[in-house]
C-alpha cells in the first residue's frame, strides 16, 4: 500500500489513524532518508496511541530510545548510531519487541537480524517540499489487516 501526504499536518493525521489501530506488542520500522518525516510520522502514531502532547516526541538519535506514556508504552528507537547487533541487543530490544508496548524503530535496516519475524515496515520518501510518499510493507497477518484498514 502506498499513500502520498501533502503536508506535515497530513502526515501526522495519517500517523494518528494508523496509531489508533496499534496495540501491545506491535512493531513498526520506519525507513527513509534524512528529512523524510520519520519523526513527524511518529508524532502522529503516538497521538493515535493516546499520547496527550506529541510536542515531546523528538528524534532519539542522541539517546537511542525514548519512551512515551501513551495508552500503552511507546518505545521510539533510533538505530542510526548503533555500532551493531551487540550494542542494539544491550538496549533490551527483546523486552520492547515482545513487551506491553508499541515499538517504533527508525533506521531499522541497521539491526535487521534482531527484528521480530512479523512487523509493519513503513518506507518514507520525499516527494516535494512537504509531500511524502509512505509505503506500507506488512509482514504477518496482523499487519496485513492493519494495512488493509488503512487502505
Amino acid at each position: 500500500m502506498n499513500v502520498v501526504t501533502h503536508s506535515r499536518d497530513e502526515t501526522i493525521a495519517w500517523g494518528r489513524k494508523l496509531g489508533s489501530l496499534l496495540g501491545p506488542g506491535d512493531v513498526l520500522t520506519l525507513s527513509g532518508p534524512l528529512g523524510a518525516g520519520k519523526t513527524t510520522l511518529t508524532k502522529g502514531l503516538t497521538e493515535g496511541l493516546g499520547l496527550e502532547d506529541s510536542r515531546y516526541v523528538t528524534s532519539p538519535t542522541f539517546v537511542l530510545v525514548h519512551e512515551y506514556p501513551a495508552n500503552v508504552p511507546v518505545y521510539h528507537v533510533d538505530a542510526y548510531r548503533l555500532g551493531g547487533p551487540d550494542e542494539a541487543d544491550a538496549l533490551g530490544l527483546d523486552e520492547m519487541f515482545y513487551g506491553p508496548g508499541v515499538t517504533i524503530v527508525e533506521w531499522a535496516e541497521r539491526i535487521e537480524e534482531l527484528l521480530p519475524p512479523e512487523l509493519l515496515r513503513i518506507v518514507l520518501d520525499i516527494e516535494g517540499e512537504e509531500s511524502r510518499s509512505l509505503t506500507l510493507e506488512p509482514v504477518g497477518e496482523r499487519y496485513e489487516a492493519i494495512a488493509a484498514a488503512m487502505g
